[in-house]
């Protein structure tokens, strides 16, 4: 049940982290410190890094996934701090030295515009989903904490989003990262201490499990024929399969790299070395996040049925026993655990933190999205600006544009799956651009520009197939073997 203290406590927690990104923001004069600051130290590298990693999915996603599959819902968060070691100890200098402020601009210099084009196409419908899972996930909160319709929860979602990188730009999103950081660390860590406790520890998680899972219904619906199966399903780290986990976190891994938001958050540092150190931070700090989700998923799976498991229960003539209780959807686990076993006040800090995290993946989200927008597509269309204020005043407009876009989408699809579209999207950056981006930093003047440019539409349409053909094993495999077969047929004869 939703108190006056939730509510206090998140909306004092969200003006919070909105006062820091505005006192941080204004300073900010020209189009270049919007978009990648240029002086950033290590921890508001991290500081950034985290407040765009660490959104819906990294929490509600993992402890949702976590209540239907257990440990393996653990590869989020593992694969988006491998993400950011990667991207910290192998891309942070060569990124730098290029000289380039977006990825497709790298791509641009070494196989021409129309890669880049294509390349910008495809790169912003990646990152727009990721926008529409944000505004989804935010919404969906704040819906539910407010008790307001989809379509106000929606614009309010998109007005946060805009406030808090507006007028901040990635220096916003630094300093708002710094804030969430401390803030998400006490709380993940105050929950896996409460569960740890309640529950009595992993004996105790393993037997909350056993028990739920006693019902016949439960079980069948569940796919679950026996306690080896079940013993499988939550304690196994690839309870999905070794090959399909294992995508997952490829998905994750190459999707920070290939993402222009975690890439301005290496060129805002003053130096590579601390661009470096915060990227190496975040990866320290992103799956100990997971874990505490991990956790309170688990104990919510054998402590809770949702609204669909009671109804099939119900008709097989089967009585909720006592103990257990009812939410909506899985996707409700990590709210609902806030609510009933959290203290008010330290809830209220909770959920202003989680719809913080949401709000600050979906600014980061869109600032790169606006970025390539102006840097990428609107000088290839002719209308370059000169001014650097100007530029600043097109980035802010695209920003806006973004958001309504997006808002409009999640009404249109507002039951999809939040860490579908997550996963969909990530997978598809990596797709488009990982191996373009990778042989103009390493390999240049090797392979020919045409095949370059067709390998970027052929992989994710072979991404795009295997997904919707139930192909076996992850569907960013295939996209990410067409891409690169089709680039090697164009390898130039060396003399």
């Amino acid at each position: 049940m939703v108190s006056i203290t939730h509510l206090i406590g998140v909306i004092l927690t969200v003006a919070l982290l909105l006062a820091v990104s505005w006192l941080s923001g204004r300073n900010v004069k020209d189009s270049r410190s919007f978009t990648t600051g240029g002086n950033s130290g290590s921890w508001m590298v991290c500081g950034a890094l985290l407040g765009t990693l660490a959104g819906g999915q990294s929490t509600i996603g993992t402890a949702q996934l976590a209540y239907c599959y257990g440990l393996s819902a653990w590869w989020f968060t593992i694969g988006a701090g491998l993400g950011s070691l990667v991207l910290g100890l192998f891309y942070a200098g060569p990124l730098r030295r290029s000289g380039c402020t977006t990825l497709l601009e790298v791509v641009s210099r070494e196989y021409g515009h129309k890669a880049e084009a294509v390349g910008s196409i495809l790169f912003l419908i990646g990152i727009f989903i990721s926008i529409m899972s944000q505004v989804l996930s935010s919404s969906a909160m704040i819906g539910s904490l407010f008790g307001i319709p989809t379509l106000w929860a929606s614009i309010s979602s998109a007005v946060l989003i805009m406030l808090m990188v507006l007028y901040g730009g990635i220096r916003s999103a630094s300093m708002g990262g710094i804030v969430k950081l401390i803030l998400l660390y006490l709380c993940s860590l105050a929950a896996g201490i409460v569960v740890w406790h309640i529950a009595g520890g992993l004996t105790g998680l393993r037997e909350g499990v056993d028990a739920v899972y006693q019902s016949p219904t439960l079980a069948q619906l569940n796919g679950l024929s026996d306690i080896e199966s079940i013993h499988h399903r939550y304690g196994s780290p690839f309870a999905r399969g070794f090959f399909k986990d294992m995508g997952g976190c490829l998905s994750l891994i190459l999707g920070v790299v290939c993402t222009q938001s975690y890439a301005q958050c290496i060129w805002s540092a003053a130096s590579t070395p601390k661009a470096r150190r915060g990227a190496v931070l975040c990866a320290l700090f992103m799956p100990i996040i997971g874990a505490a989700c991990t956790l309170v998923g688990i104990y919510m799976r054998g402590h809770y049925v949702t609204s669909d498991e009671l109804h099939a229960m119900q008709a097989a003539g089967e009585t909720l026993p006592a103990g257990l209780g009812v939410i909506e959807n899985s996707a409700q686990a990590f709210p609902a655990f806030i609510l009933k076993y959290l203290p008010a006040w330290l809830g209220g800090l909770m959920l202003g933190t989680m719809l913080i995290n949401i709000l600050g993946c979906g600014s980061g989200l869109s600032l790169g999205a606006a970025t390539i927008l102006v840097r990428d597509v609107y000088s290839n269309m002719g209308r370059r600006m000169s001014r650097a204020s100007l530029q600043l005043t097109q980035t802010r407009l695209s920003i806006v544009g973004i958001l309504t876009a997006a808002v409009i989408a999640t009404l249109v699809f507002h039951g999809a799956f939040i860490n579908d579209l997550g996963f969909l999207s990530l997978g598809l950056r990596a797709v488009a651009i990982l191996f373009p981006m990778c042989f103009a930093l390493w390999q240049p003047g090797r392979f020919k520009p045409n095949l370059v440019l067709l390998s970027m539409p052929i992989g994710v349409a072979a991404m795009l197939l295997a997904n919707f053909t139930s192909l076996p094993g992850d569907a960013v495999y295939y996209g990410l073997a067409a891409s690169l077969l089709t680039i090697l047929l164009g390898k130039k004869n060396s003399h």
